[in-house]
């Protein structure tokens, strides 16, 4: 089973759950080197415009799932 069965989620919550988790896993499919981004991580984490883009990209797919759950109008 894929890792991606659907962007169809049943509350919002639960599609920015799914916008985190593609953006982490874009993350580890463009670096799958564990010990790499276990390395980087203390760079990133304590820099305030790294956080500000990682949290650019998990808006991205928010808006994403959000447009193919129809923003979860019934």
């Amino acid at each position: 089973m894929s890792w991606l069965p659907s962007l169809k989620t049943e509350t919002p919550e639960e599609g920015f759950e799914l916008a985190i988790k593609l953006s982490r896993m874009a993350v580890k499919m463009t670096q799958p080197d564990d010990d790499a981004r276990a390395r980087m991580r203390p760079e990133y984490a304590n820099n305030a415009d790294s956080l500000t883009m990682a949290s650019h990209v998990v808006a991205a797919n928010f808006q994403t799932v959000a447009q193919a759950n129809d923003f979860w109008k019934s």
